[in-house]
């Protein structure tokens, strides 16, 4: 299957001189779900932002099928088929949910009506919702305007950056059942995730960044049942808030 999206012996950081990634490699495949798991600080949510051109990339290369997206800015990649579920402030309190998933479309206005009866059908309750004011709606909520949003351009990939954190239990769970079926829709997903052992459990592969590189990689099922990966990082990653 070919690949999607490949990270390639990423260096990169926000200070100069004080790199986070140092070496990264990461591939998704077309339509696979692959998620990114790690302690605080080992860099898992610079990874996403040095693929949307958000940090300085001191070396190694990005690519989004055959064309190489090393330090292209986020609006580019939308253009090219890749939505974003940033962690923070992911919709706009001020506008409703209907305004919200317009601005998700804003190049392509034309598209709205027809990919707001395909969001509707994934999340049903933001068509119930249409009218409210992002702002008002509840943490889950926001986090299904926010995904819905990412999905109005039709992506072919999907990042996600964290998308249960702040969540209570039965909302993380919502969220990530939801991620599953939009990946059930032929949508690739990168999740970089704080709950690491339902990240595991609902990725196809998974990567373990420590320091800014590779530590462990495999099947979501291997990972979870690797002795080193259970003693080093599940004991406290579930309650891990850091990226």
């Amino acid at each position: 299957m070919s690949s999607v999206l490949d990270v390639k012996d990423l260096v990169a950081g926000y200070i100069p001189e004080v790199n986070i990634l140092n070496g990264c490699n990461i591939t998704v495949a077309q339509g696979e779900f692959v998620g990114v798991i790690g302690p605080n600080g080992a860099g898992k949510s610079t990874v996403l932002k040095a693929i949307l051109g958000e940090c300085s990339v001191r070396s190694g290369l990005v690519k989004l099928g055959d064309l190489d997206i090393t330090r292209f800015r986020a609006h580019e990649l939308v253009e090219r088929g890749v939505g974003y579920v940033p962690q923070n402030r992911n919709v706009f309190p001020s506008l409703t949910v209907t305004e919200n998933l317009e601005m998700g479309c804003f190049l392509k206005p034309s598209v709205f009506k027809s990919r707001f009866e395909y969001v509707s059908t994934l999340f049903p309750r933001l068509l119930e919702r249409a009218s409210v004011k992002a702002g008002s709606l509840s943490g889950g909520e926001r986090q299904m305007v926010a995904m819905g949003r990412a999905l109005m351009m039709e992506p072919k990939l999907l990042l996600l950056d964290e998308p249960s954190a702040g969540l209570s239990p039965v909302l993380q769970d919502e969220v990530f059942i939801q991620c599953k079926k939009i990946n059930a829709e032929g949508i690739a997903i990168l999740m970089v995730e704080q709950n690491a052992r339902r990240c595991l459990q609902v990725s196809n592969r998974a990567y373990v960044l420590d320091q800014g590189k590779n530590a462990y990689t495999g099947t979501g099922k291997e990972l979870l049942s690797d002795p080193n990966v259970i003693k080093l990082y599940l004991g406290t990653l579930a309650k891990s808030t850091g990226g």
